[in-house]
């Protein structure tokens, strides 16, 4: 369920659950940026959304860097921050001829930059999962 542009994460996490509570569970939450007051990106991608659905719900949290941003230069870092914010997965654009596409091209990925993109998602993941079996105790 994708996140509206002006939504809440409250107003988010209700759709939800009524969603499920209409008798469909299997819910995934897709956070892909909401509107702000910035006109350089298209959305405003809101990783902190990520970390209070992580705290506040039991569902799947997934980020699509390419519409949160609208630019394909910017999806690879957001999609670091992602994983980094505890995202369970990333939805991304990818077009064989970016400049030919119908439509987005503009924020899709090459098959090149999609391969380079995921070989650093795979160890930053690693990474993360290893640090949170070796949390910080003060």
């Amino acid at each position: 369920m994708k996140r509206g542009l002006a939504a809440t994460i409250d107003e988010w996490l209700n759709a939800a659950e009524y969603i499920m509570n209409a008798g469909m569970p299997d819910v995934i939450l897709c956070e892909r940026g909401i509107r702000t007051y910035e006109t350089y990106t298209r959305n405003t991608l809101d990783m902190s959304a990520v970390a209070a659905v992580k705290h506040l719900s039991h569902l799947p949290i997934i980020v699509d860097p390419s519409h949160g941003t609208g630019k394909w230069r910017m999806i690879k870092p957001m999609a670091f921050a992602a994983i980094a914010a505890g995202a369970d997965g990333l939805m991304m654009e990818v077009h064989p001829n970016p400049a030919k596409a119908l439509s987005d091209g503009s924020q899709s990925l090459t098959a090149e930059h999609y391969i380079d993109l995921m070989n650093g998602v795979k160890k930053l993941a690693e990474f993360m999962r290893a640090e949170s079996l070796n949390p910080i105790v003060a």
